[in-house]
């Protein structure tokens, strides 16, 4: 028997996929999972018991995601900070992300629905076992092109400018590159992922677990686009569609709020066209 309070969540669920009916959806919604360590606290749980439960809920994200019509996902599994944890908790959190790389890899749905699964980072520094996860994982889907995830392991945002800035001036020094030509599409074309096409502009960013900042996360594709930002209180192993439905709703509402700026703007430039063409007539 359903709960009133499922029953509750199940009719404004309904609610508002009914508002978003025939607006736009943002193409890209990176994600800061946020919450993990502090989920399996309160419960009296080990570390490894919130890193499970939240990729149990990464999974459904990226079916919402793809239902609603999203075209790109980006998820922040690991910063290049989170190296700062325990050994213990470092290796089984990189056995648990091989391990959904290889479930997803043989998951006909992966397939069906053409998922490009990419990582996004200093793959470099990741267990053995991880790297060739990924490699599995991304020779498997190259092809696809319905949708994008990405999975940001091992990466800082600033690390990935800098790393991007070094490649460019390498190839300066060797006349592959003029200094003239560089400009922000090169700059994007050189950062991570290394030898796939780079991430693209972020629409939405969202973050769980009550922080309200974006901890390096993109800065280049995020800051740069003005994308919008949805803070939430659940931890990440307790998000749920509503949630998503929220911060896409609040995507919606800043692009209805832009686009009413941008009219007010072309309105008032006509007005003031008209009023010196007036003043010159009188002329």
């Amino acid at each position: 028997m359903t709960s009133p309070l499922n029953l509750f969540y199940n009719i404004y669920e309904r609610s508002l996929l009914a508002s978003m009916k025939g607006k736009a959806v943002p193409e890209h919604i990176a994600i800061i999972m946020d919450g993990n360590r502090r989920f399996a606290g309160k419960l009296g749980k080990r570390v490894d018991y919130g890193h499970s439960r939240g990729a149990d809920i990464t999974e459904r994200v990226i079916e919402w995601s793809y239902e609603i019509g999203v075209k790109e996902l980006t998820v922040y599994a690991f910063s290049t900070e989170n190296f700062n944890r325990t050994d213990d908790e470092t290796v089984r959190l990189f056995e648990l992300i091989a391990n959904k790389f290889d479930y997803m890899r043989k998951n006909e749905r992966t397939h069906e629905r053409e998922i490009r699964v990419r990582a996004v980072g200093d793959i470099g520094l990741l267990s053995k076992e991880l790297q060739e996860a990924t490699r599995r994982i991304e020779e498997a889907t190259k092809d696809y092109r319905k949708f994008k995830l990405n999975v940001a392991i091992a990466y800082g945002g600033r690390q990935d400018i800098v790393q991007a800035v070094k490649k460019m001036a390498d190839k300066v020094l060797i006349n592959e590159l003029m200094p003239e030509d560089i400009s922000e599409n090169t700059v994007a074309e050189h950062l991570y992922p290394i030898e796939s096409p780079s991430v693209s502009n972020v629409d939405l960013i969202i973050r769980t677990g009550g922080n309200e900042r974006i901890s390096n996360f993109l800065p280049w594709q995020a800051n740069g686009n003005e994308c919008a930002a949805y803070f939430c209180a659940p931890f990440w192993p307790e998000f749920r569609k509503i949630d998503l439905l929220r911060s896409i709703r609040i995507y919606q509402t800043r692009l209805e709020e832009q686009k009413k700026y941008e009219r007010h703007r072309e309105e008032l430039f006509l007005s003031k066209m008209q009023d010196r063409c007036k003043k010159e007539e009188r002329i």
